[in-house]
């Protein structure tokens, strides 16, 4: 089992501290947006905390956000999702940690997708897993593609394969014809799909959502779909998620949940039901991320050495840098420079190296300037 202090550091974290020390960088590292949370949210856990909800609840969740989930989730997605398959998180990651708690064991494999969100297989590593990656396969225009081949040559053996999409950093997005291919992989090999959806509603084809395992996999099969209030809410303060499980598997990852965060505040489970009944933030988020979208594409085109393409989904720029070989340097300089905060590509892993990830959820006045800033500092590196 590897020791907590030999886990790699967040070069996300590092890069962020580094322009905490300066008032007027302009930050684009975090997959955070600066607009504020739904104001609905806001109230209910005021009048929440009034009321008295303040006490330990039902480690599950309460019964009032678990049949709102899953009265939204059959509404969005194809197929139905009951109640008894919903248990309520501390956050998308504290989710994707209580799946691999109940999947993965020391020693056996896990396979996850790269570039990613460092955190997954992190976690996964603290579990003592074998950790295999498999590389997106990246496109000349920018763009990337999930090597399915590749993928079925790795699977036998493997415990479970952890799938983000839309994907965080490169906005990968699986067509629903994916999702069916590796449902189907997965389940010839036995082997756990832990699905990461939590860009799931910020998607740029005029679909109402992402293509998700939930419109496809029967609830009997070994598939865990995370999610969280976080992004298409704009609520990553709060610290809310959810699972659905499959069939008759609650009252077991809800024994897990005991011995981990016990349960989820009652008032920030209200606010979740709060927002859950607004259903005009999520589609004005979407169009809020798809104006600061177009203003990244305007802003790069046409600078020599630069490989972009607009991402299919999630709220990032992920900018290929032709001939860059030291993201973190590059992050720092933009920094330290340029006043421009950015995410180095190598934070992702295999195959984010030559990179850097901005989000671009951002007010059209702060990513204006924080784009002047970026052409100014790209300028310097490429060409």
């Amino acid at each position: 089992m590897p020791d907590i202090n030999r886990l790699p550091g967040s070069r996300i974290v590092a890069i962020a501290r580094l322009a905490f020390a300066d008032p007027d960088v302009d930050f684009l590292c975090f997959g955070e947006s600066d607009q504020p949370s739904p104001g609905v949210a806001r109230e209910a856990v005021l009048a929440a905390i009034d009321s008295g909800l303040t006490k330990y609840v039902d480690v599950r969740g309460v019964p009032a956000l678990r049949e709102a989930l899953a009265a939204y989730l059959t509404a969005l997605h194809a197929k139905p999702v009951a109640e008894g398959r919903i248990q309520v998180t501390a956050s998308g990651m504290a989710a994707l940690n209580l799946a691999l708690a109940a999947t993965v064991r020391p020693g056996e494999r896990l396979i996850v997708h790269t570039p990613a969100w460092p955190n997954g297989a992190n976690a996964a590593r603290l579990h003592g897993a074998e950790i295999l990656t498999l590389p997106l396969t990246p496109l000349p225009d920018g763009r990337f593609r999930l090597d399915l081949d590749r993928l079925a040559s790795l699977l036998p053996g493997a415990r479970a394969f952890i799938l983000n999409s839309p994907n965080n950093p490169t906005g990968w997005t699986a067509s629903r014809e994916e999702l069916a291919a590796i449902l189907d992989l997965c389940r010839k090999n036995g082997t756990w799909l832990i699905s990461d959806e939590v860009y799931s509603r910020l998607t740029y084809d005029g679909s109402a959502a992402a293509p998700s395992l939930l419109d496809i996999a029967d609830p009997d099969d070994r598939v865990i779909v995370c999610n969280s209030f976080s992004k298409s809410w704009i609520m990553t303060g709060w610290r809310l998620g959810w699972m659905v499980l499959p069939e008759n598997t609650r009252e077991a990852i809800a024994e897990i949940v005991e011995v981990t965060h016990s349960s989820v505040a009652p008032f920030i489970q209200h606010a979740g039901i709060a927002a859950l009944g607004d259903t005009t933030t999520p589609e004005a988020f979407r169009g809020f991320c798809a104006e600061g979208r177009a203003m990244v594409s305007k802003a790069l085109a046409g600078m020599n050495g630069i490989r972009y393409s607009a991402p299919e989904g999630a709220f990032y720029a992920f900018i290929g840098i032709d001939g860059l070989a030291d993201s973190m340097s590059l992050a720092e300089r933009l920094v330290l420079e340029h006043k421009v905060a950015t995410a180095p590509g190598s934070a992702f892993g295999e195959g984010g190296e030559g990179h850097i990830r901005i989000c671009f959820a951002q007010s059209p006045t702060c990513l204006s300037r924080a784009l002047e800033r970026l052409r100014a500092g790209l300028g310097t590196v490429a060409g």
